[in-house]
């Protein structure tokens, strides 16, 4: 009986204790939690991002561990990479020259396939609470005639369209999610070289906030620093081209003649873009051929802007247009295009504008970018390591192939696009430009499946080509009728003659092989080096 009592005294104390302890880490837990609530770090568990460091361009805490990539640059590429991978498990340090929040006047406008892109990157809450707008089409304007263009989007969820916002709030916006990820490290500091050895790049030299000279390494690193990149003649051939210069203005509680659109004036002599920034902005840029404009200290560039391109503008926006130029809130951002031309680096690779450039008069620069993230999420996810530099290298010579059908098809639409709709003395391109309005004019197929190009929807690069040669025969055949004449049929020739001068050196440069076949290129069906990792 004394056993049985003893045995029940510690039955009933083990039982005590069980409950002291229980209790005890309920009220640890509350505690925890509450402190988390706070945003006090707990131990064993990563303090919540102070999203205000973010915007004031404070960097995020280190990592804990051996960084796997080290990204240069923070812009809307490589704040989309940096959460990518983060998400899939991969420790990144992003570099980043400023983090406080760019003001541009370009990268303002993500066409409907870009929005298509960040859902599956899981970013598309990015274009939430900055005040961004649907966009669902164009609007063309020529000689007084203009014409709605629709994205086609019957197919697809109600919530997908185009968005136009201020170019800094949607980066901010990314930079927060990026830093949200406790395996992500957003710093401050300025790349100044790529670290080599024997051929391999094996992270950057950088120097951080407060001017000390650092190193970091990784066993890849991905250079994402823009189009004014000095990184990037380490990686490339770069052939950059300056074709023109956008001038940019902000036009206050202005209404556009077509709701949620985009417009596009085919003016003399390059084209003047107009689209919704925010509730109350609409974003101009005007496209000034060459790279010297005239001078905006000097009042130069205000009566360029009043004389020239303003009896232009459709009335029902003139005064705003007039207004905004009176404000003097001009600035000027020089247009490049530079095809992509990679060196092929163990260690290293290149995206986002440092590694390929379009005119941005389609807006398909971010719609290209996020559809490169796709494309290499999908080829480094299946490797549990990245540290076989050469094996890396060779397998991810993929991603210059896999990519091209949508970085070509919007490529060669930019700078196909430019040239038709600028103004020429030369009555063949004339033609074709007119030729170009009225097919577009015609509704169905013949406006259709360009804008579906456009909004990077069908990015099929014959599907491109079919339609540019299909203008060009259009407008041959507009100067065949009534009756064909010696002259008329000269300037069809020409016509033609100049159509394929358009498009043919565009192809060219992206890669015909690459573009239309891509898989009869050997990369295309490069494996991931299992073996190796």
């Amino acid at each position: 009986m004394a056993e049985v009592a003893a045995v029940g005294q510690l039955g009933g104390a083990a039982t005590a204790a069980t409950l002291l302890a229980a209790l005890f880490l309920a009220v640890l837990f509350r505690h925890q939690r509450r402190r988390r609530q706070r945003g006090a770090p707990v131990e064993g568990i990563p303090a919540p991002v102070d999203r205000c460091a973010v915007a004031d361009g404070e960097g995020i805490a280190a990592l804990d561990g051996p960084t796997d990539v080290i990204i240069v640059g923070a812009g809307v590429a490589g704040s989309a990479l940096a959460y990518t991978l983060g998400k899939d498990g991969r420790r990144v340090h992003v570099i980043e020259r400023d983090l406080t929040e760019p003001d541009r006047i370009v990268g303002e406008l993500l066409q409907p396939g870009g929005y298509l892109k960040l859902v599956e990157l899981g970013l598309q809450d990015c274009v939430d609470e900055i005040d961004a707008q649907r966009v669902l089409g164009y609007a063309l304007f020529k000689d007084g005639k203009n014409t709605k263009l629709s994205y086609p989007l019957e197919k697809f969820h109600s919530d997908v369209a185009g968005r136009s916002f201020h170019n800094g709030r949607f980066i901010q916006r990314m930079r927060e999610k990026a830093a949200s990820l406790p395996n992500v490290q957003l710093e401050q500091g300025t790349v100044t070289s790529l670290l080599e050895e024997n051929g391999t790049v094996k992270g950057v030299q950088y120097k951080n906030k407060s001017g000390e000279e650092l190193k970091a390494h990784a066993p890849l690193t991905i250079v994402c620093d823009g189009c004014f990149s000095n990184l990037r003649r380490a990686l490339c051939s770069p052939k950059v081209e300056s074709p023109s210069c956008f001038v940019g203005l902000v036009l206050e509680n202005c209404e556009l003649p077509h709701r949620n659109h985009g417009h596009v004036i085919l003016a003399n002599p390059s084209p003047i873009l107009f689209y919704p920034i925010s509730s109350t902005e609409v974003r101009c840029l005007v496209d000034v051929p060459g790279q010297k404009v005239p001078s905006i200290a000097s009042g130069e560039m205000a009566n360029y802007l009043k004389t020239v391109v303003a009896p232009q503008i459709p009335p029902e926006i003139y005064d705003s247009f007039v207004a905004a130029i009176d404000k003097g809130s001009i600035r000027t951002m020089p247009n490049r295009s530079m095809a992509a031309a990679p060196h092929p680096t163990p260690g290293a690779l290149l995206m986002g504008d440092a590694f390929n450039m379009r005119h941005p008069l389609t807006g398909g620069g971010m719609t290209v970018a996020l559809s490169d993230i796709v494309v290499l999420r999908n080829l480094l996810k299946p490797l549990r390591n990245l540290h076989d530099a050469s094996s890396l290298c060779k397998y991810l010579e993929s991603f210059y192939t896999l990519r091209k059908p949508v970085a070509s098809t919007i490529n060669t639409l930019a700078g196909a696009l430019y040239k038709v709709f600028s103004a020429s003395p030369d009555k063949a391109r004339d033609e074709m430009r007119q030729a170009c309005f009225d097919y577009l004019s015609l509704g169905g197929v013949c406006s259709n499946g360009p804008i579906a190009l456009l909004s990077g929807l069908n990015p099929r690069p014959l599907s491109l080509v079919a339609h540019f040669f299909a203008v060009a025969i259009f407008g041959v055949g507009r100067l065949m009728l009534p009756l064909p004449s010696p002259k008329r049929m000269w300037i069809g020739a020409r016509l033609i003659s100049g159509a394929c001068g358009i498009i043919f050196p565009i192809i060219k440069a992206e890669g015909v092989r690459q573009m239309f076949f891509p898989a009869t290129v050997p990369a295309y069906y490069r494996a991931p080096p299992e073996a190796e990792f």
